[in-house]
């Protein structure tokens, strides 16, 4: 039995630090993720090594993945769907996320595919910009998707890089479908505001009629409601599903929520640990999704699950790499929720 199961792009992560200047030298869209093919990648990482900036980190990512690889380090039960290549980079992947208690598919190794990956670029104020190669990821289809672990899971998460790939499509809503039979809840994340920019109706497309939970943040939330109003953006986003958690950085997280159509909304306003530091913000949205899941699967109350989750994220930016030490998100929930 799993607690839940995710699906979402495979991908290393290959983490550089360098100055504003050197950033807009690359031409990426500061604070958001872009997609771009092999040779495209292969010209940023050569334009890096001209101007001498190397890599400081390499680490598994991939939305999803750091998500449920804070939900296993809290001690839930996760299987993830994904698609990697039978090289060095899909078996390191695989096994870090094993290694953390997040279960995988035999299925998900391709062969002769190349596994995706995604440059990183952070810069002084922590803020990361990403541009990401999906390689074999791209193409994750029903065959490598054991959906007899949906059939076992409460919970069916997906992330919203996801909507940009249409190959996916037939296989998440074949995924959504059979969550509708086994009454699974739904949790969507937007994962990146890219994705709400040039993908809002393959997003719509994987909210349906409606979800459990949507995570994102209050650039995502405003740009999908085109409300200007924080509060008004997480209200209107109960359009498409029963809670939404919109995070806002150092200035907090709201959460709405509305049980059914004919219940009152309901606003909680969570506040956020003071960070003096900020050192990297990759997988600080994923971390906090996966911790807030975790605590709501556990039947926690949403003010209670949207603390733990604030520690978790705070804990993320202040230090390099998207994921923390499973001991680290242990004595977290050791602190926030026997509090």
């Amino acid at each position: 039995m799993y607690d839940v199961m995710a699906i979402g792009n495979a991908l290393v992560d290959h983490e550089y630090l360098l100055s504003d200047a050197a950033l807009e030298e690359t031409e990426l869209t500061r604070g958001n993720m872009t997609l771009a093919d092999f040779e495209e990648q292969q010209k940023l990482l050569a334009y890096f090594q001209l101007a001498d900036i190397a890599p400081s980190k390499q680490a598994g990512g991939g939305s999803a993945a750091n998500a449920m690889f804070a939900f296993a380090s809290l001690g839930g039960k996760p299987f993830y769907a994904c698609r990697v290549g039978d090289d060095e980079q899909g078996q390191f992947y695989l096994k870090d996320l094993n290694n953390a208690g997040v279960a995988t598919s035999k299925n998900s190794v391709h062969p002769g595919g190349v596994t995706g990956s995604c440059v990183v670029a952070v810069t002084d104020d922590g803020e990361r910009t990403m541009q990401t190669y999906l390689g074999t990821s791209s193409e994750i289809a029903d065959e490598n998707i054991d959906f007899d672990a949906l059939m076992q899971s409460d919970w069916l998460y997906l992330e919203g890089y996801l909507a940009m790939s249409e190959s996916i499509l037939p296989a998440m809503n074949k995924l959504r479908q059979q969550a509708g039979i086994h009454n699974a809840k739904i949790a969507v994340s937007f994962a990146d505001p890219a994705v709400v920019k040039f993908a809002k109706d393959g997003l719509l497309d994987m909210l349906g009629n409606k979800v459990a939970v949507i995570f994102c943040n209050s650039e995502e939330a405003r740009l999908f409601t085109e409300k200007k109003q924080l509060k008004a953006a997480a209200r209107a986003l109960l359009d498409h599903c029963q809670t939404a958690v919109v995070t806002d950085g150092a200035n907090g997280a709201v959460i709405a929520h509305r049980a059914d159509a004919d219940s009152e909304i309901v606003v909680h306003e969570i506040a956020t640990p003071t960070v003096v530091d900020v050192i990297d913000t990759n997988g600080a949205g994923d971390n906090y999704a996966g911790a807030f899941l975790y605590a709501l699967s556990q039947h926690h109350a949403l003010p209670e699950c949207g603390r733990l989750a604030g520690e978790v994220a705070s804990q993320v930016i202040q230090q390099f790499g998207p994921r923390l030490e499973s001991q680290d998100y242990q004595e977290i929930a050791r602190r926030v929720l026997s509090a």
